[in-house]
Formats: structure tokens, C-alpha cells, sequence
């Protein structure tokens, strides 16, 4: 008992200096929590935010530039923007569709073609302005945009249409004559009152090898020829709807008309599926037919041209 009472006091006195030593590596234990804690709020504070172009589909904003589904079987990059809806293909280094909404509101004359690199794809995934150096005098090629500058350059996010992942290297006799021609018209059905908006998609074919760009040491590979499908008002349900193929090599004086495919054409040759939301018995109907639409713009019946 008598030495029990010795230890009591050896306990009184080596109990503060346990706890000085234990109160420091307590100290900084927590003081570490602490800090992890507080990092691990700031990173979640600083995730940072993915452009509307490169999220989810769930997550984009409704932008109707295809009304009855945009084209599907491309590549996994797709970007929604105000002037056109867009499919990357990385390898070609160009866009495997584009689609836009034609309005009365959205025509603007003399925008400035001011070249830039998408901001929203990877480096590797795209072209820059200077990978186009020397291409009109090696090759005449102009930088075509697929969703064109003056029907699209009346909305307030018009620069986008300058990026190049919507131009690609279109032959000059092409780029300002029959493809031009073709624009002006599905233009100015958007300025008519007869319909609320005309619906384009378009993009290139490669079906056989045209050379490459002088400028760069990029692997890319320019298009053979391009399609292009219109429907005016809310379907291509109504009849109201046109489609067509043109080659690089077609002629500056051709008339667009004398190039009107099908829609199950485009399909084939493209490997891409189009207006994919109508029921499945209403597309097998409308794609394996002209549309009422080429009348409209100044066509005949005209002949189907293939260009294989």
C-alpha cells in the first residue's frame, strides 16, 4: 500500500510531460485533417467547368439545329453551338457533318472570315489557319465552310462559323460555283414567309485520294466530294426536302440541279444515318425518293447523276 502511494506521485508529475509530448503530434494530426479538408474544399470549389461543347448531351442546352435528329454513325466528339451543330472526326482532322437552322433572322452579308482553331478540340484534333498555306496555289483550294458564313452570320455567336473545324479544303471552282449557287437558294428560302426555318446538314465524302495540304506535316485527308440534305418547316415529312452530291472536281458553270441524289444515297456512301428521330416506316418512305423541295429552288426533274 505504502508503495503504492510512493507511485501516485511519480504519475502526478510524469503526466504532464506525456502530455506535452503526445499534445504536439495531436496538434499536428489535426492540423493536417484540417488542411486536407481544406484542399479538398478548394478543389472542389476549382473543378473546372466543362464548355457546354464538350458535355454531356443530358446537359447541353436545347439548340434545335436538327429538328428531326441530327446525323448519327460519326465520331464521338459532337460540339452545339448557336450557328450549327458539328461532328470532329480527329483523324481527317474535319468535320464528319455539320448542321444548321436557317431563319429570316440568321443571313448576314460580309462578315469577316477570320480563320481560328476550335478552342473547344484537342490540338491534335483539328486544323490551325497556317496548315493552310500555299493550298490555293498548290491545290486551288479555297477554306470552304460547311455551315456558310453568310446564312449563318446574322446571330450574335456568329465566330464560331470562322473555326476550322467547319471549313475544309474545297476546290475554288466548287466553293464559288455550284455549291455557291446552292447556298444562295436554301438562303433565301429562309427569308421567305412561306416556311419558319430551312434545315441543312451537310458534310464530305472520301472516296478517293486528293492530295494533302502543303502547309502541314499534320495527317489529314482532304474530301473527295460533299453532300448536303435541306427540309423546310419542322420535317422533311412534309416533302419539302432535297438532297444532292457534288464532286471536287465539279465544274464552276454546273447547275446544282443536275446533282440531286437520295437521301438513302448519302447514307451509303457517307455511313451515316440521317433524320434518325422520324418513325422508321416514314424514313424507309422519304429516302429512297427525290423531295418536292428541288422545284422550289429552280429545278426540273433533272436526272440522277452518280458520281462514282
Amino acid at each position: 500500500m505504502q508503495g503504492l502511494l510512493k507511485i501516485r506521485p511519480l504519475l502526478f508529475l510524469l503526466f504532464p510531460v506525456l502530455a506535452a509530448c503526445i499534445s504536439p503530434r495531436s496538434s499536428e494530426i489535426d492540423g493536417r485533417l484540417q488542411r486536407v479538408q481544406e484542399v479538398d474544399e478548394v478543389e472542389q470549389v476549382q473543378e473546372p467547368v466543362l464548355p457546354i461543347a464538350l458535355r454531356s448531351r443530358a446537359e447541353i442546352p436545347m439548340i434545335d439545329n436538327c429538328a428531326v435528329g441530327c446525323p448519327s454513325g460519326g465520331g464521338e466528339t459532337t460540339i452545339v453551338r448557336d450557328a450549327y451543330t458539328l461532328n470532329n472526326n480527329g483523324s481527317t482532322k474535319f468535320a464528319n457533318w455539320v448542321a444548321y437552322k436557317i431563319t429570316k433572322d440568321t443571313p448576314a452579308p460580309n462578315r469577316p472570315r477570320n480563320w481560328k482553331t476550335d478552342p473547344d478540340l484537342p490540338a491534335d484534333e483539328t486544323l490551325n489557319p497556317v496548315d493552310y498555306n500555299g493550298a490555293h496555289v498548290a491545290l486551288a483550294l479555297d477554306r470552304g465552310h460547311q455551315a456558310n458564313l453568310a446564312s449563318m452570320g446574322g446571330i450574335t455567336e456568329w465566330q464560331p462559323l470562322n473555326y476550322l473545324s467547319n471549313i475544309t479544303p474545297q476546290k475554288e471552282d466548287l466553293n464559288r460555283g455550284a455549291w455557291a449557287r446552292l447556298e444562295d437558294k436554301e438562303r433565301n428560302l429562309g427569308k421567305t414567309s412561306v416556311s419558319d426555318a430551312v434545315y441543312v446538314a451537310t458534310g464530305p465524302l472520301y472516296e478517293r485520294t486528293i492530295g494533302s495540304l502543303p502547309g502541314t506535316n499534320k495527317v489529314h485527308t482532304i474530301p473527295s466530294g460533299y453532300w448536303k440534305v435541306i427540309f423546310l418547316g419542322s420535317s422533311p415529312a412534309n416533302g419539302m426536302f432535297a438532297a444532292f452530291i457534288m464532286d471536287q472536281n465539279t465544274p464552276r458553270t454546273a447547275n446544282f440541279c443536275d446533282y440531286q441524289v437520295t437521301v438513302a444515297e448519302i447514307e451509303e456512301r457517307s455511313g451515316l444515318t440521317l433524320w434518325s428521330d422520324l418513325p422508321d416506316d416514314v424514313q424507309s418512305a422519304l429516302k429512297s425518293k427525290r423531295g418536292k423541295l428541288p422545284r422550289r429552288i429552280g429545278c426540273t426533274s433533272g436526272v440522277l447523276q452518280p458520281l462514282r
